[in-house]
């Protein structure tokens, strides 16, 4: 399949937040990416129903949103009554990692799982199976405009090589420190799904950005 692209919506001018959804809308981007922080299983709070109903109502693409939350399980219904069609939680936060996935599915989204990067591949051994798709934070999670963590790269190779034996549709996902420069790496380490947010909203023409990343990893 062809690589999708995520522009996160934390980077967006919120001062003008209906401009910056219609360029996503208009762009070549595939996905919104919403980043959930609540403070306190990450250093930073970021937004919260408000904010993405407000996105729902004018999105013509699917949201695709990331609770670096502590006790994700409370608000599974309400994102998917939101509108999320993507929806990923954090190993590290979740006691009962299967059950929080059966739950993601039941409410009819498609469920996530995300490591930090201190966070071994091998940890999801036991629940790749079950899960539609994992994101590999490259940066701490919390901060938007981090560099990217290069090993990041091996942990993709060693996902898919464990998604070819359990799980061949797996999709791995790919947030922080995402650029034109290192988009053809990750993509051929075996990324399927970009998150970019500083580097392209802080770019002139962020619509072109989008395109740009797309042609790099057809």
């Amino acid at each position: 399949m062809a690589t999708l692209i995520a522009p996160s919506m934390l980077s967006a001018n919120f001062g003008n937040l209906a401009s910056d959804i219609e360029m996503v809308n208009n762009s070549e981007a595939d996905l919104f990416h919403l980043d959930i922080m609540d403070g306190l299983f990450v250093p930073n709070i970021s937004y919260g129903f408000p904010v993405v109903k407000a996105i729902s109502e004018l999105a013509k693409k699917p949201m695709d949103a990331h609770l670096m939350i502590v006790d994700p399980d409370r608000y599974i219904e309400r994102f998917a009554k939101e509108g999320v069609k993507y929806l990923s939680v954090h190993i590290e936060a979740c006691t009962h990692l299967h059950r929080t996935i059966q739950n993601i599915k039941e409410c009819g989204m498609k469920a996530g799982v995300a490591l930090n990067p201190h966070t071994p591949a091998y940890m999801i051994k036991e629940i790749i199976a079950d899960t539609d798709f994992v994101l590999v934070m490259s940066v701490n999670p919390g901060f938007g405009g981090q560099s990217f963590i290069a090993s990041s790269l091996n942990k993709i190779r060693e996902i898919r090589d464990m998604a070819s034996k359990a799980a061949p549709n797996l999709l791995i996902e790919v947030d922080g420190g995402v650029s034109k420069e290192n988009a053809p790496l990750l993509v051929e380490a075996g990324a399927d799904i970009l998150v970019a947010g500083n580097s392209i909203f802080s770019k002139s023409s962020p619509s072109e950005t989008i395109k740009e990343l797309k042609q790099l990893t057809r």
